[in-house]
């Protein structure tokens, strides 16, 4: 059992990442967006405080968030968590550190997906998904063998994201750099870092993570 992080700007492939991790090695993607969506709908204490919150159209706290990934813990995980879009600040990954100590567990791999800038803009760009499965294309490097129809689950329901453009992602790549490539330090000083071509084939890129998790730690 492992505890990692997936660290990289947007279109840095930590999804597609995950999704293999989750299906090759029976981990749990602890998805920032994914357990707020699902908090709102509990019906638990934590959700109803979720659901007040967003609600008014404000920000989730970063204890609210702490609290979520909780609960996840304490539930049963034989292959362990990845932790996706959390932590994006120092504060908060301050807070999963003694989160995790106080629970018992511990912090394996912080994988950073590197990118270029340049490359990673042509690839959001192209970028759709299958809005029935999550499965993910590109334009030029990964069409649908048949235009218009998911290859995986046959559905016709593929969809670009608004903020997919050139000026969204620029936006998007600021804000990341701003609040949390400082992790990429912070992370490496504990001897916790480990990056990999966030742009190679995917294939290639798993196979370096497999590599990092395979790791003997003692």
């Amino acid at each position: 059992m492992v505890n990692i992080i997936l660290l990289g700007p947007p279109g840095a492939g930590k999804g597609t990442q995950a999704r293999k991790l989750v299906e090759e090695r029976n981990m749990v993607q602890l998805s920032t967006g994914d357990m707020l969506r699902e908090a709102q709908s509990s019906g638990t204490e934590m959700g109803k405080r979720v659901a007040e919150v967003m609600s008014r159209g404000e920000l989730v706290t970063d204890e609210i968030v702490i609290g979520l990934i909780e609960e996840k813990l304490v539930g049963d995980s034989a292959g362990g968590f990845i932790f996706d879009g959390f932590p994006r600040t120092l504060p908060q990954a301050d807070a999963l550190g003694r989160l995790l100590a106080r629970m018992g567990q511990r912090l394996d791999a912080v994988v950073e997906m590197r990118v270029d800038d340049a490359a990673l803009v042509a690839r959001i760009t192209g970028r759709f998904t299958c809005g029935n499965c999550g499965e993910v294309y590109h334009d030029q490097t990964k069409p649908t063998a048949v235009e218009g129809t998911c290859d995986v689950c046959g559905s016709h329901d593929l969809r670009r994201r608004a903020d997919d453009n050139a000026d969204s992602l620029k936006q998007r790549l600021m804000e990341y750099y701003k609040k949390t490539s400082p992790l990429i330090g912070y992370y490496y000083a504990l001897g916790d870092l480990f990056s990999v071509d966030g742009l190679g084939e995917i294939d290639a890129v798993a196979g370096e993570v497999a590599a990092i998790l395979d790791q003997d730690r003692g």
